[in-house]
Parts: structure tokens; C-alpha cells; sequence
């Protein structure tokens, strides 16, 4: 045991991993590179791509496209849970609630074998969205919504959502959305999950865990706190006022930088785009303005660019996305790789327990209570 220590695991490789990679500026899937599956693939290809390592057929594709259109709905027992959970509760913890609740009533909740995780993980994908979007609906006082046989699963997730068809651009942000946050290498939800499953836990427990660490402000929670920062500012004159003094007071400016892109985020431009379209559909331009004035001053003063969190939060806000559903719709996309990883991890199983480097006395000893 060596006694250096890397904090955070800054830099330590765990895992050996063939589902995606951060090289330099560019994300791959499987090899295939971001800007490609952003601008040509359905989410559910990037699904396939994920779990199986190769873009899928016709034949393949259709039948899975199917299967995750049949279980995009709550069963009746979760539903239960999402209509006794108090209206003001925070979205991720009904989440991470409602994935547990998920387990007890999947029919393979016992079954861990690969046959079982591979049915269990369709389940938990469709599901994962069809609890956000119907427990939104249950907290608005309105009834959950039905999915379409006539819709993707981008285009069902808006209806589950909004209780109506999306428009095209619309549907192709949702889409796009779910593709650029399905998969991001070894990240801390992802790590998380794989420690769960390191201990043949079953695949909602490791998602479980997955979600909770999502949850944390600094790994899930930047793009609500992005939107939360544009309705402050309140109009694009006042952007360098507020930017100016913020950085005064040392303050972060949130959806900015990355910890693994040090020359920009790739999915950005992506979501930067959609914004535009979305705040022009929506009669809502000012929120595009301000978003690209601040882009364009935090890098003249700071020369720190964009994440995937910054262009996001107004795209989702014009979906009629409230912030606090920003990350609970992070979880829906990233499922998909985290399932990945599970199917990754349980194939060649360790179990992941790290050492920590004692810091305390060497020499102590107990004394009676009355000579304490």
C-alpha cells in the first residue's frame, strides 16, 4: 500500500472500459464521436450503441424502439408513491425513491443474471422517464399522460412531459438533449453505480446510488443553478453588471469550465444551437442574448468557455422544463450509460474497495469514565 494519496481520485485509472472516451476536446460513444450521433442518431441508437457496442439494424433497432415505447409508463404500485410523496418534494430524491420502489415491483427484481439485467434495463430506462415527467404532472395537479405508439422515445418523453405532440424542433431537442448527457466515461454517478454493482448488488440499487450522487450540486445540479443565475440577472443589459461583480467577490460563475475539457465542452455547441432555435419558437430570445453575452465576457475576462450545463438550462426552460427537473431529466439520458457500465462491471467483477491512508493517533488508549 503506497502512501500517496490523490484526492478525489484526481487522475487515478480504475477501470478498463470499451463505452466511451475523453480525449483532449472530443467524446466518443464507442468509438463513434458525439458531434456524429448529436446531429444523425435517435436516442434510442445511442441506447443500443451503448449496451450492445455497435450501432444496431433495422430489425434490432425497431424491436428495441418498440420495447421501450411499451414501457414507458408507472406501475400502478409506484404511481402509488409519487401521489403520496408531499408536491414539494425534490425531484431527485422522488427519483431516487421511485427507482428503489421500481425494484420491489419488477418482475425479475431477484435475477441478477445477464438475461434479466438486459430485460430489467429496458424497464428502467422507459420508467426512469415516465416517474420524472408523471410525477411533474402529479405535483401541477394534473393526471399522468399516456405515451404514443406515433412517437420516438424523444418525442414521448415531451408528451409524458407537456400532455401534448412536440413540434419538430422540439422533439430533435429532446433527442439531442438525451444523446449529449447519455454517457460521460468514469464520472462520479457512473463510479458510484459501479461500486454498487462491485458488490453484486442488483441494478436498482447500483442506479440508486447512481442517482443520489447525481444529486450533488457539483456533479448534477449546475444547470438549474445556470438558470437560476439568468433569472437574476433578469435582462442582457444588466449581464456585466452582475458578471463584474461576481467575479468581485470570488463568486463562481456556474456552467462554466470542466474538470476533464480544459479547451471547451463538445456537446455545448450542440445545445447552443437548440437554444437559439428554442428561445426564438418560444417568443423568448432574451434569454439567448444574455446566455451569449455572458459566454462572450466570462471569456474575454476569464477565458474559460462553456459546458454542457450552460446552453441546457435555457433549452430545457423553453421545453417548459421547470429547473428543478433539470437534473431528474439528466438521470433520464444518463441511464442509459450507467446501465452500460452495470452490464460492463458485472461481465469482469471486482470488487472495488479502496485503501485510505490513516491519519489519526497511533498510540491511544481507553480510560475509565471517571478519568476522562
Amino acid at each position: 500500500m503506497t502512501d500517496e494519496v490523490q484526492s478525489g481520485l484526481a487522475g487515478v485509472i480504475s477501470h478498463r472500459s470499451a463505452i466511451s472516451s475523453i480525449i483532449g476536446a472530443t467524446l466518443t460513444y464507442r468509438g463513434i464521436n458525439i458531434d456524429e450521433l448529436a446531429e444523425n442518431a435517435t436516442f434510442e441508437e445511442v441506447v443500443a450503441l451503448l449496451w450492445n457496442g455497435e450501432l444496431p439494424r433495422r430489425p434490432a433497432l425497431e424491436s428495441l424502439a418498440k420495447d421501450l415505447q411499451k414501457e414507458l409508463r408507472v406501475p400502478p404500485g409506484v404511481l402509488k408513491v409519487l401521489r403520496d410523496v408531499p408536491k414539494d418534494s425534490d425531484p431527485m430524491r422522488v427519483l431516487q425513491l421511485a427507482m428503489c420502489a421500481l425494484g420491489l415491483h419488477d418482475p425479475d427484481r431477484d435475477d441478477n443474471s445477464l438475461e434479466a439485467n438486459r430485460r430489467k434495463a429496458v424497464r428502467i430506462t422507459s420508467q426512469l422517464s415516465a416517474v420524472t415527467c408523471a410525477f411533474h404532472r402529479i405535483r401541477t395537479g394534473k393526471e399522468p399522460a399516456e405515451a404514443s405508439v406515433e412517437l420516438g422515445f424523444a418525442g414521448n418523453f415531451f408528451r409524458l412531459l407537456n400532455g401534448r405532440n412536440p413540434q419538430p424542433v422540439e422533439e430533435e431537442a429532446v433527442n439531442k438533449a438525451l444523446i449529449l448527457h447519455a454517457d460521460h466515461e468514469l464520472n462520479a454517478s457512473t463510479f458510484a453505480a459501479r461500486v454498487t454493482a462491485s458488490t453484486l448488488s442488483d441494478m436498482h440499487s447500483s442506479l440508486s446510488a447512481a442517482i443520489g450522487t447525481l444529486k450533488g450540486p457539483l456533479h448534477g445540479g449546475a444547470n438549474r443553478a445556470v438558470m437560476e443565475t439568468l433569472q437574476k440577472i433578469g435582462s442582457p443589459d444588466k449581464v456585466a453588471a452582475w458578471l463584474e461583480k461576481t467575479l468581485a467577490n470570488k463568486e463562481k460563475v456556474m456552467g462554466f469550465g470542466h474538470r476533464v475539457y480544459k479547451n471547451g465542452d463538445p456537446r455545448a455547441k450542440h445545445l447552443k444551437v437548440l437554444s437559439r432555435k428554442l428561445c426564438e419558437l418560444t417568443g423568448q430570445p432574451h434569454w439567448y442574448e444574455m446566455s451569449e453575452k455572458l459566454e462572450r465576457l466570462v471569456f474575454e475576462k476569464k477565458g474559460i468557455l462553456p459546458n454542457v450545463d450552460f446552453y441546457s438550462a435555457t433549452s430545457y426552460w423553453c421545453l417548459g422544463i421547470p429547473p428543478d427537473l433539470y437534473t431528474p431529466i439528466f438521470a433520464c439520458s444518463r441511464v442509459a450509460g450507467w446501465i452500460a457500465h452495470l452490464f460492463e462491471q458485472y461481465a469482469d467483477n471486482d470488487l472495488i474497495r479502496p485503501r485510505a491512508l490513516y491519519t489519526g493517533p497511533r498510540e491511544a488508549h481507553w480510560t475509565p469514565l471517571e478519568r476522562r
